[in-house]
């Protein structure tokens, strides 16, 4: 760690960039009204997430980053004020305190961030003690020299730091949710051969799902903001409690810079939610700024990296009855021009969004699907 950086001085600013965006006043030269032919617009995207919840307040993530970036605040610090949101909101079970827990009941938490003007990053994986790991991989990315930090080492790194530590992330939903799931899984462990173990334990959440206990969305939880200024900064941040009832220790996309999120000042942005394997395995939000380097637009970006999922899924157990992948991965997408997308392996009855805020407010936009129907059919 830099002894160049106060500790304090830290904690203090990014605690008032996530607490008190609304407050922060209105720099002279800041907002839409200094937007010149050629500069760019400013813009925030998420994943759907980012424009449902307000943990009690009146902006959702969107809202509130793109509130601090016309305003003239740092674009990281804007959106990781946003995701801060969700991350803080019980009501929310994907991301955060109160997300769905691994299989042993312990939630834990992984993020990344970059900035684009600075081209640093820093991500947090498996932590299991700080509300915000969002905040706590910004931390990594300011203190350190490195890029990740995983497991229980993050409690230590994040108490020096001076975040509060918290003895379990579950909230009362969470834990009754896994409880349900533990009760009914526990029994099918007696079943000897693993492929039908494994499918009858995935039958479970499953029939969950349908019977309204858990958001189909959450399963796979994660939430993705991406932001631009006026001056053309681009700033991302993924953050998620990965995997509902996932083997404890493992790590999906959102903390591994290229694949839950890249960033490229002089290019654009991407970032993901969905089956983490699938993106972690071909790198997409990396593939996806590399399309757009290469002039492609930021939804045709977004499915070439479908497409290249889709190609180099040939697992027999990850197929459906068409032989095509029987899940779902979705990317978030903007460019140096503030052009944005989202694209989706299936959108089943065009439901599935992405959330958007910009100089006409915050709303949600129907994601483009690669595949015609839906993953289970």
């Amino acid at each position: 760690m830099s002894p160049k950086i106060n500790r304090r001085d830290f904690i203090a600013t990014t605690a008032a960039a996530s607490l008190a965006a609304a407050t922060r006043p209105i720099a002279a030269s800041a907002g839409p009204g200094v937007i010149v032919q050629g500069s760019a617009k400013p813009l925030v995207i998420s994943s759907a997430n980012g424009h449902q919840f307000r943990n009690g307040g009146t902006k959702t993530c969107v809202e509130t980053a793109f509130d601090m970036i016309v305003k003239g605040g740092d674009v990281l610090d804007a959106v990781i004020a946003g995701v801060n949101i969700v991350e803080l909101d019980p009501k929310d079970d994907s991301v955060g305190y109160g997300g769905l827990p691994d299989a042993d009941g312990v939630v834990q938490l992984d993020s990344c961030c970059m900035h684009g003007p600075k081209k640093s990053a820093g991500g947090v994986g498996a932590s299991e003690n700080v509300k915000t790991p969002s905040l706590a991989a910004r931390a990594v990315m300011v203190h350190t020299d490195h890029h990740l930090l995983a497991g229980k080492d993050v409690t230590t790194f994040a108490r020096n730091m001076g975040f509060e530590i918290v003895a379990d992330l579950n909230t009362p939903n969470s834990r009754e949710k896994w409880l349900k799931w533990k009760q009914a899984t526990d029994p099918l462990h007696y079943i000897k051969d693993k492929d039908e173990r494994e499918a009858a334990i995935a039958q479970v959440t499953r029939d969950m799902v349908k019977a309204g206990l858990i958001n189909e969305n959450h399963l796979h939880g994660t939430i993705n903001c991406n932001g631009i200024n006026a001056s053309g900064d681009i700033c991302g941040v993924t953050t998620t409690s990965g995997l509902a009832w996932k083997i404890p220790g493992r790590l999906g996309d959102s903390p591994i810079l290229g694949a839950g999120l890249y960033v490229d000042n002089a290019v654009g942005a991407a970032g993901s939610t969905g089956r983490g394997e699938a993106n972690l395995y071909n790198l997409c939000s990396y593939l996806i700024v590399e399309e757009m380097r290469r002039g492609a637009s930021p939804k045709d970006a977004g499915m070439t990296a479908l497409a290249r999922i889709k190609g180099n899924t040939v697992e027999k157990r990850l197929l459906n009855a068409r032989g095509l992948p029987n899940f779902n991965v979705n990317f978030y997408i903007l460019n140096k021009r503030g052009e944005h997308a989202g694209v989706t392996m299936y959108n089943p009855k065009g439901a599935l969004t992405y959330a958007v805020c910009d100089a006409q407010g915050g709303r949600l936009e129907k994601l483009d699907a690669l595949l015609d129907g839906a993953p289970d059919a």
